[in-house]
């Protein structure tokens, strides 16, 4: 399976972020706006406590009724003008981090839809959703949170520091030793939170995965009765991230009950140095009232990140696992040298001794298969579900590589071809066709919009028996399809399939039980373009009705990941000891 390749874009020169701090990252103009107003926002609040303290000694020294006026507007300037700052950081963080967590979701799924089918077999379409989605959401909130709570208290806090220190060094000496055995209980508790967080985005994720595959499933769920089994695999994943949640929950309270306490000490601390020093005859009222006000700033930042703490662990936790899945590496390995294989025409196709196993049990389920098809003819694979006759096709389609032996189409090794021209040269229809929550056009291009124009779209449908369904259709080729096809029947949807493969015009085509599961009427509508589709083309088809394999040049009998038989197939039909006769007599005698 090919790396995913979205369409040109117009920054498509530029160098793309390919770490999660390079997704998020602002650009210079956007970086130098959020700085500006997180300085803003930090200084501003900082200069409220010195209009205060003017207010309060001038007010104890008999200034006049329009001394304290002034004093008070300033202060009220200052407050809004403060506001208006946090507000402005508040959005400025906000759009740059939902930019950035864009950028970072597009990164996710591009890297998720380049992996082979050995990741994506061992997960959920729900736990991908969660992984793609779910975590990056974490990642935004937390940023968000991070501009305005922990990089603007932090600055905050520091200038906090600096006024105090330079009003009394005493009561600054000691709110500087408070606040930092108060920062030192925090990155310790942070030891038990964030793993602990992380087990509750798996959890969830988890659970998301068991929910999709359940409404997935939902109407064989009702008919075959197994509501209750069902019900009860939700419970128990519900309680495993109930669980997870809580003890989440729990260190977070524990924490930010902590912290209150700990806040109330030392605020009646600083009170009470300023109330001795203003006995001593070292401190006004105001200077009182000022480093009353400071302590409470200084309060505000660590209340902050205590609120924000869930966010900061479900953002750490979401780092992680982002982490985790961008360091997922394909198993197919990419050519030193890629090679095209032959750009028109028929493609031959060899399969030369090939055995194959998957990785996670390594049973053999493929094993010395050698099949040898001329460019133009076209071969049947016929065997009992389970036999590997759908591996096979995986393997002809690079899906996966073999363990033994090697799979040559065009003369060329799959494992030498260029992953793109693997994909051009090479189509494919089968029983389950995914139709998008698009246009007719984006369903047929897939989502490639200089693949074809509408005319040659247009033609296309006409080809394999839609173009009168098309004139139906309100918008043409605009028309939305529902993600569930909505609207457009099971043979309708499989002869879309069709025509995705026609537009492509590829010289070698597997057809997997591609009409199974249509009725006779439609069935033969398929038969019919069938046999246009594989006119100059070399073809693999699978099928379980004996009669779909009436078009075939050569068949080769499936069992136990053997070829147990090969060979011409009018050969084989009229051999009474081939078990491809033997197979069609049992046809004849269930008519």
């Amino acid at each position: 399976m090919r790396p995913f390749r979205r369409p040109a874009r117009r920054d498509a020169g530029k160098t793309r972020p390919t770490t999660v701090l390079g997704c998020l990252r602002p650009g210079p103009r956007a970086g130098a706006a959020l700085i500006a107003a997180v300085t803003a926002a930090t200084v501003l609040p900082l200069a409220a406590p010195q209009i205060t303290r003017r207010f309060v000694d001038d007010a104890i020294g008999g200034a006049g009724t329009r001394h304290l006026a002034f004093v008070a507007v300033g202060y009220l300037a200052l407050a809004v003008a403060g506001q208006a700052a946090r507000t402005l950081t508040a959005w400025l963080a906000s759009r740059l981090a939902w930019d950035g967590t864009n950028r970072l979701r597009e990164r996710l799924a591009e890297h998720a839809l380049g992996l082979d089918m050995t990741f994506h077999g061992r997960r959920t379409p729900g736990e991908m959703i969660e992984r793609v989605d779910g975590d990056v959401a974490a990642i935004a909130e937390f940023v968000v949170a991070f501009l305005l709570d922990v990089v603007a208290g932090v600055l905050l806090l520091a200038g906090v520091l600096v006024v105090v220190l330079t009003v009394d060094p005493r009561v600054g000496a000691v709110l500087l030793a408070y606040c930092v055995l108060i920062g030192f209980g925090m990155a310790r508790a942070q030891k038990l939170a964030v793993p602990s967080a992380a087990r509750s985005r798996a959890a969830y994720a988890a659970l998301a995965g068991d929910i999709e595959e359940r409404l997935a499933g939902v109407e064989d769920i009702r008919a075959n009765g197994a509501g209750e089994h069902t019900v009860n695999r939700l419970h128990a994943a519900s309680g495993r991230m109930y669980r997870a949640e809580f003890r989440s929950e729990r260190i977070g309270s524990g924490l930010l009950a902590g912290t209150s306490v700990a806040f109330a000490a030392g605020t009646a601390l600083v009170i009470g140095l300023a109330a001795w020093a203003r006995q001593s005859g070292t401190l006004t009222v105001g200077t009182g009232v000022l480093l009353f006000q400071y302590t409470q700033m200084v309060r505000t930042p660590f209340e902050r990140l205590i609120d924000q703490l869930r966010q900061y662990q479900a953002a750490l936790a979401g780092v992680a696992r982002v982490r985790d899945l961008l360091a997922e590496r394909r198993t197919l390995p990419e050519p030193a040298d890629p090679r095209p294989l032959p750009a028109s025409g028929p493609l031959g196709l060899r399969l030369d001794g090939v055995g194959f196993a998957y990785a996670d049990d390594g049973e053999p389920v493929l094993s010395g298969i050698d099949v040898t098809l001329a460019p133009g003819e076209t071969l049947g694979l016929v065997g009992r579900t389970g036999s590997g006759k759908t591996t096979i096709a995986r393997l002809i389609l690079r899906l996966y590589d073999p363990t033994e032996g090697a799979v040559r189409v065009g003369g060329l090794d799959l494992r030498d071809a260029d992953p793109a021209s693997v994909r051009r040269r090479i189509g494919v229809v089968t029983q389950d066709v995914q139709l998008f929550a698009a246009s007719v056009r984006d369903n047929l291009t897939l989502f490639r919009p200089g693949l074809a124009d509408d005319d040659r779209l247009r033609e296309i449908l006409a080809e394999v028996g839609l173009g009168d369904w098309l004139a139906g259709l309100p918008d043409g080729l605009d028309t939305a399809l529902g993600g569930d096809a909505a609207g457009v029947s099971a043979g309708e949807a499989q002869l879309l399939a069709f025509a995705r493969v026609f537009l492509t015009d590829p010289g070698l085509v597997v057809l997997d039980e591609a009409s199974s599961r249509l009725d006779p009427a439609t069935e033969r509508r398929i038969e019919r373009v069938v046999d246009r589709l594989l006119a100059g083309r070399t073809g693999v088809l699978i099928a379980h009705r004996l009669s779909s394999l009436a078009r075939v040049d050569r068949i080769a009998v499936v069992e136990g990941g053997r070829i147990v038989e090969y060979g011409r197939r009018e050969e084989l039909a009229v051999d009474p000891g081939s078990r491809f006769a033997r197979l069609l007599s049992m046809v004849e005698v269930a008519r």
